[in-house]
């Protein structure tokens, strides 16, 4: 199976999923640089990125789960290539679109698919909630997003990239619609806003790797700026003392791990 995933940094991986190459939410600014957060908040970046912008491969699409310095940084603004479509949230969308992007906005459920020869790559956005119900109004829109890898009409990987969210009720519609999940790349960090959490922690993280029985879980987005709170070990200590540590794949930036169906996996 050739697919695979190479760590950034914060949210931001390349994904490669048979011919198509997608970039996650792009953070490339460098370590002590500042980004915003919205509301006179900004945060200082504690961890170099693994790569620049002009290292990249040849992008197919940019997945960005939402607006936030973050995830979309101001040397993604200006230097990542405009002909990428890039499959986000309606209310990123239109900012990109100002921008001299090329955005594909996607409401929750609504699906996007790529095409190369045999293979189809199938985007659905799918429910997130950056923070509790009306902190969560402040913040942007969030989204994560399943991908399901088809060849010659046989899917053969589904992908699921959570974005930042908590663990809230909507995610069991994930679960619902789209099991046997073989990959879920995670969002952690317990990132606090004038002390509120806004992303999942160790806890939570490991309540929702429960809910959605994928086959390996990658945690990202966990010990890059001062807002993360919930370290990487507590996530690990989650899933260990669930009994899920077997399906724990961590990824140190700049590595790339192979992405593997769930009988693969077991083989």
């Amino acid at each position: 199976m050739d697919a695979s995933l190479t760590f950034i940094g914060t949210a931001t991986t390349v994904l490669r999923l048979g011919g198509f190459t997608l970039l996650t939410d792009p953070n490339f600014v460098r370590r002590g640089q500042r980004v915003h957060l919205g509301y006179g908040l900004n945060s200082k970046r504690r961890t170099e990125p693994a790569m620049t912008i002009a290292e990249l491969p040849d992008l197919d699409a940019v997945l960005l789960s939402h607006l936030h310095g973050d995830h979309f940084d101001r040397l993604a603004k200006r230097d990542l290539p405009r002909e990428p479509p890039v499959l986000t949230t309606t209310h990123a969308a239109r900012r990109l679109d100002r921008w001299g992007f090329h955005p594909v906005g996607l409401h929750t459920w609504q699906q996007h698919e790529l095409r190369r020869g045999s293979e189809v790559l199938r985007v659905t956005s799918v429910p997130g909630r950056h923070g509790p119900i009306g902190v969560h109004r402040l913040l942007p829109p969030v989204m994560g997003s399943v991908l399901d890898l088809e060849r010659d009409g046989r899917r053969v990987l589904r992908a699921y990239v959570t974005g930042d969210t908590l663990n809230v009720p909507e995610l069991r519609g994930i679960r619902d619609r789209f099991p046997d999940v073989d990959v879920m790349i995670t969002h952690l960090g317990g990132t606090r806003v004038l002390g509120l959490l806004v992303t999942m922690d160790g806890r939570q993280g490991g309540d929702l790797v429960e809910l959605i029985g994928p086959g390996s879980v990658i945690p990202v987005h966990f010990d890059d700026y001062g807002v993360f709170h919930s370290p990487l070990s507590a996530f690990v200590t989650e899933m260990r003392g669930r009994g899920l540590g077997g399906r724990l794949r961590v990824v140190n930036h700049g590595d790339t791990v192979e992405l593997a169906a769930r009988a693969a996996q077991n083989a």
